[in-house]
């Protein structure tokens, strides 16, 4: 029997900050994409189920567009069964609507379990008590479903209850970024992250999980199934050294290449390192040669300034004028300081600060 593992697909997620307004709507588009698409996967693979370990929506107004999708998907697939769990997001579900397809198993503030045969899938949402261990036939294969932050003792999710209960997988949500451990000598918990990655603290890999279990013998193999359509990237530049633009730029793509940043990426980089003073770097000139072979491309300059200021102050010169006079300012900090010595230095040099 196949069943899919998903959780925090945040559909409708508004991305309100960091993008522009039109690639804000086509990663909503794409995300609601990613969906479908799992969908798709499962009913060419012959999955039996899809558990939805909390978060499916992201916000308390669920647009017509995403909850129709939900629903079509549901109702055009009655041979796979959903599993629903809500998360702290999820405000709003097919509960809320009336409006539950026949193969859409939905879980309450209790233990609820199903039935599949062979295999059980038991579940249980975050209410105000905390929830007893729960109660499960040792002969099945055991699926528990939940969604909440891990942790030994106390929390959301308390490992130390759990283990001993005859849990094969510990189905969970809530954690954005894959994570699979062991929870006692039967059974094992995952998180699957979430189907794509929205912001720059969810970058690398991002899908789901899919099972593949013996009914008979209880053995199983687990894989985790890419699918997120672009990947976003972090990437730091250390620029120690160079002393124009042209040689920033050459680190900068050496980066990226290393880090495997393709066309279809959301890119966020930043120049890092100690630079001299009389180094120039135009990141508007960098963004212009760079960011367009990328989907999104955002960069920064977070260097600093490595130079001795008591000996630039002795230079008999109007640059060194300048140096002691910004030396001798109360009230800037040792960064501001470096800054000013900086723009200071290009504007004496007759170059654009």
């Amino acid at each position: 029997m196949k069943i899919i593992h998903c959780a925090d697909l945040h559909l409708d997620s508004p991305f309100s900050s960091g993008l522009p307004a039109e690639k804000a709507r086509e990663r909503r588009a794409e995300i609601l994409g990613a969906f479908s698409a799992m969908v798709d996967y499962a009913a060419e693979n012959s999955v039996r189920a899809i558990i939805v370990a909390g978060d499916l929506y992201d916000t308390k107004s669920v647009s017509p567009t995403a909850r129709n999708l939900v629903r079509d998907a549901v109702l055009g697939h009655p041979q796979i069964e959903f599993f629903y769990l809500r998360g702290n997001h999820d405000a709003q579900g097919p509960r809320a609507r009336g409006d539950v397809p026949p193969n859409l198993r939905l879980f309450g503030e209790e233990w609820t379990g199903y039935d599949l045969g062979g295999v059980t899938v038991t579940g249980a949402e975050r209410g105000s008590a905390p929830l007893p261990p729960p109660v499960l036939d040792g002969a099945k294969f055991n699926i528990v479903v939940l969604h909440g932050q891990e942790s030994e003792t106390g929390g959301e999710v308390e490992l130390r209850s759990l283990r001993g209960r005859g849990i094969d997988y510990l189905a969970l949500g809530h954690i954005h970024s894959f994570k699979d451990a062991v929870l006692d000598a039967r059974g094992r918990y995952c998180y699957p992250g979430c189907l794509a990655g929205r912001g720059f603290d969810e970058c690398g890999e991002h899908g789901f999980v899919l099972l593949d279990i013996d009914e008979e013998t209880g053995a199983y193999t687990r894989s985790f199934v890419p699918s997120a359509e672009r990947r976003l990237c972090l990437v730091r530049a250390d620029v120690s050294g160079c002393m124009t633009t042209s040689d920033a730029e050459r680190v900068l793509r050496r980066r990226l290449d290393e880090e495997g940043c393709g066309p279809d990426c959301l890119v966020k980089a930043a120049l890092v390192g100690e630079t001299d003073p009389e180094s120039e770097r135009d990141l508007e000139l960098l963004k212009k040669r760079i960011g367009g072979e990328f989907y999104y491309f955002r960069l920064s300059d977070e260097t600093t300034v490595k130079a001795d200021f008591d000996v630039l102050a002795k230079d008999a010169s109007l640059k060194g004028e300048f140096v002691r006079t910004v030396m001798a300012e109360e009230g800037l900090t040792e960064a501001e300081r470096a800054a000013v010595v900086r723009c200071g230095l290009h504007a004496l040099a007759g170059e654009a600060v």
